[in-house]
């Protein structure tokens, strides 16, 4: 016999911790399902957290599984099913492991098991199991195991997820048409400026006259691309290479996620979308029994842009200095007015938990308003976009072939 300790969540989200002698670890998580106790460590007494996860890294030598984003979706609808049906954790992936349905996810969800049933915490599993579920999916499904609601943050995890497979779908199949239309455009325009031009300054050249302004630019071009492409080829890489580097330093980081808030349209649909996760999560963790001060802490942790989770932590501090929600929201000054209100009342009523939820709602609709106007916006600016390079080339070259002819008439 060996004697356990454990940290678990009952169903009323109360947190638990004890010990108890089991002879192996299966048998010690079992007894915790038993009891109806969802576990969030279970580890040998005197074990430490690196030790145990030491142990569980034995014969595990492979590189992380990777995922589709659909997989993860499928994964994260199917687990959430099975946890809000009553199932606790280990049992729920043991039925997705023997489910025939999910043979694609089958070698991802006997690791994760296998990782579960030897004390790991659930999102640590996850994390060490397959780099597919981002550092926000992760630090939520955490601050779900601590307050006892991870079957709520994995629903909505999973309709987040799907909505956003959803809008790549769709935008995909907006800038199909358009896709074609610039391929055409684009070797039309190779052509004319690698064939076509450099033939027509022969004749150019002949007349003896000036060309107009808008020939000599195309010319200037067509001659740059045949002759010295090399060096806008160089330019483009080491700008990327410079760019990426940057923003992998802290300093280029926050400058590159506080400028995509900048960005028309984009930076408002990003905007949006952390207000509408915001809202959701602490909804989520305060109606679960976190205090508030630990949902800001947990949200702060899962927020991958870093410009937020700096004001995420300047709200936390404010929170743990004695300020309501609300009026560390206003104080920052980069809240709108209608999610600040909603907090007010919530505040005011003693439901947060349903203000916020109420909001997310709203916010939720806006987020989905603004993605399906950015979608039918996409089609008609490239084709106009296109059709203006285009025009312009051939109005170049027209407008050079008329002087042309009208330069060789008066020679002749």
């Amino acid at each position: 016999m060996s004697t356990f300790a454990y940290i678990a969540v009952r169903s009323d989200g109360q947190k638990v911790t004890g010990e108890f002698d089991a002879p192996s670890r299966s048998e010690a998580f079992r007894k915790l399902d038993r009891d109806k106790l969802q576990t969030v460590t279970l580890r040998l007494k005197g074990e430490t957290p690196d030790s145990a996860r030491a142990v569980a890294a034995v014969d595990r030598s492979s590189a992380p599984i990777i995922l589709t984003r659909t997989q993860v979706v499928k994964f994260t609808n199917q687990l959430s099913d099975l946890l809000e049906a009553g199932f606790h954790l280990e049992p729920a992936l043991r039925v997705m492991e023997d489910a025939q349905g999910l043979a694609s996810i089958k070698t991802m969800v006997h690791e994760l098991r296998q990782r579960v049933v030897e004390g790991t915490s659930f999102s640590s599993a996850l994390r060490s199991t397959s780099s597919s579920f981002g550092e926000l999916y992760c630090g939520l499904v955490a601050a779900g195991e601590l307050s006892g609601s991870l079957p709520r943050i994995l629903r909505r995890q999973a309709n987040y997820l799907a909505s956003m497979d959803e809008l790549q779908k769709r935008v995909l199949s907006a800038l199909g048409y358009p896709a074609c239309l610039v391929f055409a455009a684009v070797t039309l325009m190779v052509i004319f400026v690698t064939v076509l031009v450099p033939q027509m300054t022969l004749l150019f050249s002949r007349t003896g006259k000036a060309m107009p302004l808008v020939t000599r630019i195309l010319i200037a071009v067509s001659n740059f691309v045949v002759h010295d492409w090399w060096i806008a080829l160089l330019v483009m890489v080491v700008t990327a290479v410079t760019f990426w580097r940057m923003i992998t330093l802290p300093w280029g980081r926050q400058w590159w996620d506080s400028a995509k808030l900048r960005i028309p349209v984009i930076g408002s649909i990003i905007a949006t979308r952390f207000y509408t996760q915001l809202a959701q999560t602490l909804a989520t963790l305060i109606g679960g029994g976190v205090t508030l001060l630990n949902s800001l802490k947990l949200m702060q942790a899962a927020t991958a842009n870093v410009y937020f989770r700096g004001l995420l932590e300047q709200m936390t501090m404010r929170v743990a200095d004695g300020k309501g929600l609300s009026q560390s929201m206003r104080i920052s000054g980069q809240f709108p007015a209608i999610l600040v209100e909603m907090v007010v009342m919530g505040e005011h009523t003693g439901d947060l938990a349903k203000a916020l939820e109420n909001v997310a709602l709203q916010y939720d609709k806006e987020l989905n308003a603004r993605i399906q106007w950015l979608t039918a916006l996409i089609q008609p600016v490239i084709i106009i976009v296109m059709a203006i390079l285009v025009g312009s080339i051939a109005y170049a070259m027209i407008t050079g072939i008329f002087q042309s002819i009208s330069g060789l008439r008066s020679t002749g």
